[in-house]
């Protein structure tokens, strides 16, 4: 990350003496996406709820990291469930592409990864979809919130999960626990 962001200031501090090709050539390799994300994952860092860490294996690619969420109450209290997060070279136009990597019995997580959050959407119905005015940090808190209060029951993406859990709670409860003991610890 500081690799990154020391590189934006150096050659932002680089830019007036120079001519008008070399500085077109400077800020050619540094994106908008990219300079976005410096301003965007210091304020993430800053306001990151107590249940999420996140890791940027490179810290020159802000555009790729892995979100780990660990519930603290709930059905899935004691689990940790591990996000990859692709930050497109389109943002904040698109949303980022997010893929749950944890095995989770969820109505609105896939066994495969699919997530059901509205911003993630492009496109919402609801108008709650993607706007160029959200943030990294509204995507971390709505992941966060999946496992609380947008834990959605009504709208599921595994109808599957939803359904075992209007059939018989006390069965999907048990199925979750399996679940973050097989794949969430």
């Amino acid at each position: 990350m500081l690799t990154l962001a020391s590189k934006l200031k150096r050659d932002d501090g680089l830019k007036g003496p120079r001519t008008a090709a070399a500085a077109s050539d400077s800020t050619r390799r540094v994106s908008v996406r990219d300079k976005l994300l410096v301003k965007e994952v210091a304020e993430l860092e800053a306001n990151l709820p107590c249940t999420c860490r996140v890791h940027f294996p490179d810290p020159n690619k802000l555009h790729c990291f892995q979100l780990t969420v660990t519930p603290d109450e709930g059905y899935y209290q004691g689990g940790k469930f591990q996000f990859e997060t692709e930050v497109p070279d389109a943002y904040n136009m698109v949303p980022p592409k997010v893929k749950c990597l944890t095995k989770i019995w969820h109505p609105n997580i896939t066994e495969t990864g699919e997530i059901c959050l509205s911003l993630l959407r492009e496109h919402s119905i609801d108008g709650t979809g993607w706007a160029p005015t959200r943030t990294l940090k509204d995507v971390v808190w709505g992941l966060n919130s999946l496992f609380t209060d947008l834990l959605n029951f009504d709208d599921p993406l595994n109808i599957e999960a939803a359904e075992h859990h209007l059939r018989d709670k006390e069965d999907f409860r048990s199925k979750v626990d399996d679940y973050i003991k097989r794949y969430a610890r």
